[in-house]
């Protein structure tokens, strides 16, 4: 209940799976949504967030997302980070994917293959490709993809 209000949402709109706090170097919170429609009307309320972790705790992320066809599609928010809305989020797909496993949204097998598409509300549409290597990821999770460039530059030393 309380996620669905931190999010701006009705808790009809969430899966009936329980959100999970889950890290892999940004400590997240995972929160299943029905459809695309709901992860696109989400926004967080960054004191509702606070009261989800307790206090003082270190920052954290909210990952809302959809199960699709393909994998997912998700929204990322990081303010305690200074990041309102990350468009590609490889540090929480890679959970994502094993959360996604725990629940039965995806298959567990070796060799499953899925896409996360991320920042698609904020304009910057991106690609991520998820692949499990043995049964339930055992033997890893790699991401990768592609992403909306912004900018581009050149160094030279």
């Amino acid at each position: 209940m309380r996620c669905a209000q931190v999010l701006g949402l009705d808790v009809k709109e969430l899966l009936e799976i329980t959100p999970q706090y889950v890290s892999a170097g940004n400590p997240t919170i995972f929160v299943g949504v029905r459809d695309k429609a709901a992860v696109d009307r989400a926004w967080l309320d960054l004191a509702g967030l606070r009261t989800l972790k307790g206090g003082d705790a270190e920052p954290m992320c909210a990952f809302v997302f959809a199960p699709t066809a393909d994998g997912a599609y998700s929204r990322m928010f990081a303010p305690e980070y200074g990041i309102a809305e990350d468009p590609a989020t490889g540090s929480s797909t890679g959970p994502l994917a094993s959360y996604m496993m725990k629940h039965g949204l995806v298959s567990s097998a070796a060799g499953t293959r899925l896409v996360s598409e991320q920042g698609t509300k904020m304009g910057r549409r991106s690609i991520l490709h998820v692949q499990i290597h043995g049964e339930h990821g055992a033997d890893g999770i790699d991401v990768g993809g592609y992403v909306t460039a912004v900018s581009e530059a050149t160094m030279k030393f």
